[in-house]
């Protein structure tokens, strides 16, 4: 475009200009052939011949034609004989040709009330003046004539750009398709399938790209696949001592009567039971970023109504008064029902387990968004984030057995990789609001 442009500006100009110079030289030139011709023609029984000479000029010129005397009396006029006989001796052109002068302007005319290109030229006999030919033409026909040819100019730039347009897309085509090919390798990388490989296609540059991509995600790839394996295998191996230590720690009670030993060696079971708990969430952690399991439209109502179902017994031994609110319009998501039911789980449990006997639990489910509240003790100050730190259980948790610390960095990271969110905000009467929320709405 800026090509064109700069092209066709300077074209348009020096065509108008061109034109204009045009016109007025052929008004010029015909004015001196009627001059020439008229210079024999001009006594009175050659009149016919002089109204023939200025119609033949006027239809050349496009513009009227008239002839005057030495006195600048009107002696053929192409409008017709209406204005023959009459005086145009104060027209400047006819006034300047009648000295003996041609001259040519731009002036308005009161009679056409527009603007007029006058051209006057002498006709000389003997060596002198003996009449004029005054050639007039509306400015505003010439314009047109201007405007016809720089809109002609203009088309044809447009086209021109359009051509380069269409040519530009299906260079831009062939030069995307790689880049846009590239893209959807990575999304399917982006949402866990490793084995995907980008096409060696397009140029050098892109080439290199893609066999760059595929041996970053093939290093990626080996990368996981070893962690998995390595957590795997730790949680399992743990497991066998952790077992035979429960074992032998049970043991050890039964051939015990004294109560002191017993309490030592309960505590120590729980200790057992903890470091069972957390070797199970490492591994569930671990997973949690590994490819999302298939897509499903879950209602969020009927998800928390089945949380509720499910921690309701748990919530009564623990003297937690466990309720749920449904809104009608709790609407359906997108994600895997196993997911939002660990997520709404993990936040039921630590509020049943955190806010302490006599208190109140509420699971409601809202537009898009499921809420655990409660009315316990509540969060320190800003410990929003940092309860969602592995390990980090908070004021809460510090006050209260049991608790791994990771099973709000697993309800966070369940929730991520589905496009959602789990956060903690304090409530001003007291206690905590766990939110669930961000998954895409399915309606």
């Amino acid at each position: 475009m800026l090509a064109i442009i700069a092209l066709e500006v300077p074209l348009v100009v020096s065509l108008r200009e061109r034109v204009d110079s045009e016109v007025r030289l052929q008004a010029r030139g015909q004015a001196d052939v009627v001059s020439a011709t008229a210079s024999d023609l001009l006594t009175p029984s050659d009149r016919t011949d002089l109204t023939r000479l200025v119609n033949t000029a006027s239809q050349n010129v496009r513009g009227r034609v008239l002839i005057t005397d030495y006195a600048g009396i009107v002696l053929a006029d192409s409008a017709g004989s209406a204005r023959v006989g009459a005086d145009y001796s104060t027209r400047p052109e006819i006034a300047a040709s009648l000295r003996g002068r041609s001259s040519q302007q731009v002036r308005y005319s009161a009679t056409l009330d527009a603007d007029v290109l006058a051209t006057g030229v002498p006709i000389i006999k003997a060596a002198r003046p003996a009449g004029a030919v005054r050639i007039t033409q509306d400015v505003a026909a010439v314009n047109r004539s201007l405007d016809r040819a720089t809109a002609g100019l203009i088309l044809i730039g447009v086209l021109v750009l359009l051509i380069g347009l269409a040519a530009g897309a299906v260079v831009a085509g062939q030069i995307a398709r790689p880049v846009r090919r590239l893209e959807a390798a990575a999304r399917r990388v982006a949402a866990g399938d490793f084995e995907t490989k980008a096409l060696i296609e397009g140029s050098s540059e892109q080439r290199t790209l893609a066999r760059s991509f595929n041996e970053m995600t093939d290093r990626i790839g080996r990368l996981l696949r070893l962690q998995r394996e390595f957590v795997a295998d730790a949680s399992h191996q743990l497991r066998t001592p952790l077992t035979g230590l429960r074992l032998r720690l049970e043991e050890a009670r039964a051939m015990t009567p004294e109560p002191a030993v017993h309490a030592e060696i309960d505590s120590a079971l729980g200790e057992v039971d903890r470091l069972s708990e957390i070797v199970r969430e490492l591994l569930l952690l671990s997973e949690a970023s590994e490819s999302r399991p298939a897509q499903e439209s879950i209602e969020l109502g009927e998800s928390a109504k089945s949380a509720v179902d499910r921690w309701y017994a748990a919530a009564a031994a623990a003297d937690v008064d466990l309720q749920i609110e449904l809104d009608p319009a709790a609407g359906v998501v997108s994600a895997a029902t196993s997911d939002i039911n660990r997520i709404i789980d993990v936040l039921i449990e630590n509020a049943i387990l955190y806010c302490g006997a006599g208190t109140k639990v509420v699971v409601a489910a809202l537009p898009g968004v499921i809420e655990v509240r409660d009315d316990g003790p509540g969060l320190a100050e800003g410990e929003e984030a940092k309860v969602f730190e592995r390990f980090h259980r908070g004021r809460a948790g510090r006050q209260t057995p049991g608790g791994t610390g990771l099973g709000l960095p697993i309800a966070r990271e369940l929730a991520r990789r589905w496009g959602a969110d789990v956060t903690l905000h304090g409530r001003p009467q007291g206690g905590t609001t766990a939110r669930l929320e961000g998954f895409a709405k399915v309606r």
